[in-house]
């Protein structure tokens, strides 16, 4: 694999010989390197536990029933529909978006990987409505996502789907709908196998926001085309690189641990900025890793932390018209990540014309690639010259491998920010009292303790609403 592409991370502009005052200096990662060789160390012990890590590398059998399920899929749909929220829904749309025509679904049949994709991770009765009206639901599959089985939302329009199957396509109804899921637990493996659907399982130990090298990213993206063994070899290579011991140069946990110290610093705000709409969507799925994984109260300890940096999403060049002007010279509480392309997949020239306007005629003869790189170029600078901390993963080009590296690099990285904080970085306690409310008000039996809490919780008081 050493020829492989490999995606670059630059750590230049979080330093103070670059930035002066807010950025890290020298001695202060020296002064925190035997916390991060700890860190690596327990880090290295809890891999059996970590079953996320080990995907790149044992899913030969799972990939080979993966790629004929998306062959009949394919031979047999128009449209394939994902239902599902949180990790099941945004690795897919990151993936989808980063390795398929930016306007998939509009292509005619001949020009596209396979059938439309709809990813529908929402609740909101209008989106439903929507979907119907642009699909022909004989001529789909859907795919219910959803480990736990409990998901309220999912298992929502698990309800809807099926009930619209059975009106519109009799008996074989259930052949159109495929469940990934928990292999031995949960409400959804009881419905599949009563009703004889197509599984895939999650495997133990991978939580949703690390889930989209396991089945619940690869059947869409094989579905839709996409190479899911470079994909996986990819993260494979990655694995490999984070094996490094040399703290400064393994990039993940060099990335870590940049963030912890400016955390420490009162950076608690993390800008992921990709330059390229193909990647416009990994910001979302950085957004979920980032936060539900660092965002905690209680350390490993048992003690209250108020852990966490908030994730900013932003795209390169849109955001430098609406959020840049924050970023250069608002509060020194960000991190900028740019995501960079060194090729992309598309060379346009700009025209001649309107020689007699020398401001616009200069453009001519360049490309749009040589713009939006000039123009990722400006934004680092302009934030380095305003003293402002900012690091830039590079991709060589966008392709499935180096897709597979993006994902399991900033896995590592998240999992590596957890062990420095002392944090259990792959549960989501926050979540669960929002879900428990949810069932409650709804009814859902044995939570009448919860529905009497919400029932004696104090009046909002007129005086504060308006309107």
């Amino acid at each position: 694999m050493k020829n492989k592409p490999r995606i670059r991370v630059d750590f230049n502009n979080m330093m103070a010989a670059s930035i002066g005052a807010h950025g890290i200096t020298e001695e202060e990662i020296a002064g925190h390197m035997a916390q991060a060789e700890a860190a690596a160390k327990a880090l290295a012990e809890k891999r059996p536990q970590m079953k996320w890590r080990e995907l790149p590398h044992n899913q030969a059998k799972i990939v080979e029933k993966i790629r004929k399920t998306a062959e009949y899929v394919r031979a047999n749909y128009d449209a394939f529909v994902v239902l599902g929220i949180g990790g099941s829904a945004l690795g897919p749309i990151a993936v989808h978006q980063a390795l398929n025509h930016l306007h998939y679904n509009e292509l005619p049949d001949s020009k596209r990987n396979g059938p439309r994709l709809y990813v529908e991770d929402n609740v909101d009765p209008e989106r439903l409505a929507a979907l119907l009206d642009v699909i022909d639901i004989k001529r789909t599959a859907f795919n219910v996502i959803t480990k736990s089985g409990s998901t309220s939302e999912t298992m929502a329009q698990l309800l809807a789907v099926f009930d619209l199957l059975k009106s519109a396509c009799g008996g074989d109804y259930a052949a159109r709908i495929i469940a990934t899921t928990d292999e031995k637990k949960g409400n959804l493996i009881k419905i599949a196998q009563e009703y004889g659907l197509t599984t895939f399982f999650v495997p133990d130990g991978v939580g949703g926001r690390f889930s989209e090298l396991c089945p619940v990213g690869l059947l869409a993206a094989a579905v839709c085309g996409i190479d899911i063994a470079e994909l996986l070899a990819g993260a494979a290579f990655m694995d490999d690189l984070c094996g490094e011991k040399d703290i400064r140069k393994n990039a993940a946990y060099m990335a870590a641990l940049l963030q912890y110290i400016s955390m420490k610093r009162g950076k608690n705000i993390s800008v992921m900025m990709p330059y390229a709409d193909s990647l416009k969507y990994m910001a979302d799925w950085y957004a979920q890793l980032w936060a539900e994984s660092l965002g905690k109260r209680y350390g490993l300890s048992g003690g209250e932390v108020f852990t966490g940096q908030t994730p900013v999403k932003a795209l390169g060049v849109t955001d430098q018209h609406s959020q840049v002007q924050l970023y250069v010279e608002g509060p020194f509480d960000k991190v900028v990540t740019f995501l960079g392309v060194d090729e992309y997949r598309s060379e346009y020239v700009i025209p001649g014309g309107f020689g007699h306007i020398p401001d616009v005629s200069f453009l001519s003869g360049h490309t749009l690639n040589e713009l939006i790189k000039t123009e990722q170029a400006a934004t680092e600078y302009a934030l380095m010259k305003a003293g402002r901390p900012s690091f830039t993963v590079t991709l060589p080009s966008v392709t499935a491998f180096t897709v597979g590296e993006l994902l399991y690099f900033f896995e590592v990285m998240t999992a590596f920010a957890g062990e420095l904080l002392c944090i259990n970085a792959f549960d989501q306690p926050g979540v669960e009292g929002g879900k428990q409310a949810t069932y409650a008000l709804l009814g859902k039996p044995g939570f009448d303790e919860k529905r009497a809490e919400l029932k004696a919780a104090p009046e909002k008081d007129p005086k504060y609403i308006v309107g």
